[in-house]
């Protein structure tokens, strides 16, 4: 759409090796596959955005059936909590990274809300609010993030 969107990555750089918890960001063509939203803090930003309910996790336990997808709580292996007090989960862009769930590969690779300018993030690529919620009120599912 002709817009350059400054982003921070993750505290562990670009990598083609990426692995559970290394806090890089793999390189490679990632499609957009969801869109997960907090209905009590914003407005649906698309139609095909679901919204992020209380015990909506995200499994980061490597070699569970689960691995890298959204469970409900309780849950009783490793998860991040998708209902943040903070507001860097108020919209989130799943990407495809690792659906197939190949354990220790690597899990939760969003696009999401930047804590600050230049902060890195665990792996995930992030964005001011402003440039987050017009990216949501623009992007089709499918749409591609390039990583070099």
């Amino acid at each position: 759409m002709g817009r350059h969107l400054p982003c921070s990555i993750g505290k562990g750089g670009i990598r083609a090796d990426k692995r559970e918890g290394d806090g890089a960001t793999p390189v490679g063509e990632h499609r957009i596959t969801g869109m997960l939203y907090r209905p009590d803090r914003v407005a649906r930003p698309q139609p095909w955005a679901e919204p992020i309910r209380p015990g909506d996790l995200w499994s980061d336990a490597s070699g569970y059936a689960a691995y890298n997808s959204l469970v409900r709580a309780p849950y009783p292996a490793s998860h991040e909590v998708l209902r943040r007090a903070d507001p860097l989960y108020d919209i989130v862009l799943v990407t495809d990274w690792n659906e197939d769930g190949k354990p220790g590969a690597g899990s939760a690779i969003f696009l999401h809300q930047r804590r600050r300018p230049g902060f890195p993030t665990e792996g995930c690529v992030a964005f001011s609010r402003a440039h987050l919620i017009w990216l949501a009120r623009h992007i089709l599912p499918g749409a591609r993030l390039i990583v070099r």
